[in-house]
């Protein structure tokens, strides 16, 4: 079984910045890409970012020149710098990452349980 745990969420006003990391643990043999999506209240989960294992990375629309994606394979982890953070922001971000959990195996999604992230202006 593969786990990913997401943290460093938490409260900041209008403006702030906080860094969120996502470790993926368990039964890995490789991992391919990994996301950050985001869910705010009463809306549907949406993508944030990516990043390949080779480094190319990939942001919605909404956050670019804000949001930095970044990973250390070393650590299993991927990380999410949020700055200029808006009340918008406000929700739950969730990782997930393409695993193959052996060699020869079809890489399978994994997905955190989220970090709340909440926005004051």
């Amino acid at each position: 079984q593969v786990q990913l745990v997401e943290s460093g969420g938490g409260s900041v006003q209008a403006g702030g910045s906080l860094r969120l990391s996502c470790a993926a643990s368990g039964s890995i043999f490789r991992i391919f890409v990994m996301n950050w999506y985001y869910q705010g209240p009463g809306k549907q989960r949406a993508f944030v970012a990516s990043i390949t294992s080779d480094g190319n990375t990939h942001y919605a629309d909404s956050v670019k020149g804000r949001f930095t994606v970044s990973r250390d394979n070393a650590k299993n982890t991927v990380y999410l710098q949020v700055d200029s953070l808006k009340s918008e922001d406000t929700g739950v971000f969730y990782c997930n990452a393409d695993v193959q959990t052996q060699s020869g195996s079809v890489p399978t999604r994994f997905w955190g349980q989220g970090t709340q992230v909440t926005v004051s202006s």
